[in-house]
């Protein structure tokens, strides 16, 4: 008998494992990855790790996207300020970049990874996956394996995390434990993904990335979201950290109109990018339009840009008319690119759905509907955007579920 029984060993699994040996409990971790927990944390942020945002909880909320309510305990009782103090304590210097996002001063996620290790050290680790929960009148008493072996506990954390990066470790398992004890699974999908697009000119600017553009997502024709930053044509679609934003706004694909519109030039108003135009061609006059929007557009998007643009290559800039000087205005100042699919979860950074909020506790991260049942990260229904909050929101429910256990 264990006083907590872990199920994954990932970000939430190991914040929960390190801060339940620290109250001097016995802890057990049930990891199936071959090379150990937390392989995930190594992909983030480009491999250095955006542990979270340097934020207090009001300004952080508005960026989780589904079920920002549910935290409003657990980011109070461990809140980003908890989380950079717990690292700089077990040995990782952190540094806040732009966007209050927060990495470790060596740029390496492996060592915010060797410190949750480190953190856990006292817990038992067993290979292995659970297979199914031990339930006796309704109260969740342990697990067993996909060995066989029965490990009973006084609690039982689900931490199996979600069903994005499969390779990583993350397949879904939890759900079915979860349903086991009764639990609803909002429907999972990939979220802070890349996004499918049937548009044939996306090949073509495969590899440019656009850097200071705005992007609107359209739904129906009405915004939904609106920032600037970076995005990336790719064979499929688009992809980059404003993409990946916009994604998390996308609710059902197949019911809905969505479009990608990029203002190109976000920093010009219409009439003052119509004057820079009519300035660059005249002082251009004698060559195609093509070389002279040279200034405006990257290489691999002006072909396209005059092809969608409707007007001869051939065609002096001098020539243009006002007319079509206004269509380029409004090409670059709206340019779109339908959407109809998310990416695959294979490469997404995290799950929307997951095992309903209603049914479990906000202070406690305890099941409503089964004692000594707890969850904690990405498992549950909550998810937010880049910027480190998904992985304040395992921080934050890992500590959660170890108060709640008495």
């Amino acid at each position: 008998m264990t006083d907590v029984l872990i199920l994954g060993g990932g970000a939430a699994g190991l914040m929960a494992a390190g801060a339940a040996c620290a109250k001097g409990l016995h802890v057990t971790v049930v990891e199936h990855h071959p090379s150990g927990g937390g392989q995930k944390l190594l992909i983030t942020g480009k491999g250095r790790c955006n542990v979270t945002s340097d934020s207090d909880v009001r300004e952080f909320l508005p960026f989780v996207r589904h079920n920002g309510r549910f935290l409003y305990s657990s980011l109070y009782a461990f809140p980003p300020s908890a989380a950079m103090e717990l690292f700089e304590q077990l040995g990782v210097p952190l540094k806040t970049e732009r966007g209050r996002r927060v990495f470790p001063q060596s740029d390496r996620a492996a060592d915010v990874l060797a410190a949750l290790r480190d953190y856990a050290r006292d817990a038992e680790f067993v290979r292995g996956s659970a297979e199914k929960l031990l339930l006796e009148n309704g109260v969740c008493c342990g697990a067993v394996t996909d060995h066989g072996q029965k490990l009973r506990a006084k609690a039982t954390i689900l931490a199996t995390g979600g069903i994005s990066y499969p390779a990583t470790g993350s397949d879904g398992s939890g759900y079915k434990l979860a349903r086991q004890a009764g639990h609803t699974i909002v429907p999972p999908q990939p979220s802070l993904c890349s996004l499918v697009s049937p548009d044939p000119d996306c090949p073509r600017m495969m590899g440019l990335a656009l850097r200071n553009v705005g992007l609107t997502l359209l739904c129906d024709g009405k915004p939904l979201f609106a920032e600037q930053g970076e995005a990336l044509f790719t064979h499929f679609g688009l992809s980059g950290p404003l993409v990946l934003s916009a994604s998390t706004y996308i609710e059902d694909i197949t019911k809905h109109r969505y479009i990608c519109e990029f203002d190109l030039k976000p920093a010009l108003d219409e009439k003052t990018l119509y004057d820079r135009i009519t300035r660059d061609f005249a002082a251009q006059g004698g060559q195609s339009v093509q070389g002279a929007i040279a200034k405006l557009l990257p290489n691999s998007m002006r072909p396209v840009a005059v092809q969608r643009w409707g007007i001869n290559p051939a065609t002096r800039a001098a020539q243009v008319t006002r007319e079509q000087k206004q269509a380029l205005v409004q090409l670059i100042k709206h340019w779109q690119v339908p959407v109809t699919a998310l990416g695959d979860k294979e490469h997404a950074v995290i799950t929307a759905g997951g095992v309903d909020v209603k049914e479990v506790d906000p202070k406690t991260m305890q099941s409503k509907l089964c004692p000594g049942l707890y969850f904690a990260g990405e498992v549950l229904d909550v998810d937010a955007r880049t910027g480190g909050y998904n992985l304040q929101i395992a921080w934050s429910t890992a500590q959660a579920a170890v108060r709640g256990i008495e």
